[in-house]
């Protein structure tokens, strides 16, 4: 799976690490639907932060098709629910 995050680039993600990056996507949903500020800056940071550890970067010269597009780091929460599909930011 090749995930962009907007503003910084690609990573490559075998499909396994899909479940954690679920996980966080459920997280982020919740303490969005709440206005939880402090918990989505959190969990927005986890999962940009997994996907940074768990994938492989791709050189900054490659156009792949995404897979899965992430807000950057500095997305506000409007910013982030205009993003959002019925499943959060990761379908599934």
């Amino acid at each position: 799976m090749i995930v962009r995050i907007m503003g910084e680039g690609q990573w490559k993600l075998a499909d396994s690490h899909f479940a954690e990056l679920n996980k966080l996507d459920d997280e982020l949903l919740a303490e969005m639907e709440s206005g939880d500020e402090s918990g989505f800056r959190r969990t927005l940071g986890a999962l940009l932060d997994a996907v940074r550890r768990l994938g492989e970067p791709l050189p900054d010269d490659a156009l792949e098709p995404s897979e899965l597009i992430l807000p950057a780091s500095e997305a506000t929460l409007d910013e982030v629910r205009q993003m959002l599909s019925d499943d959060g930011l990761i379908p599934g």
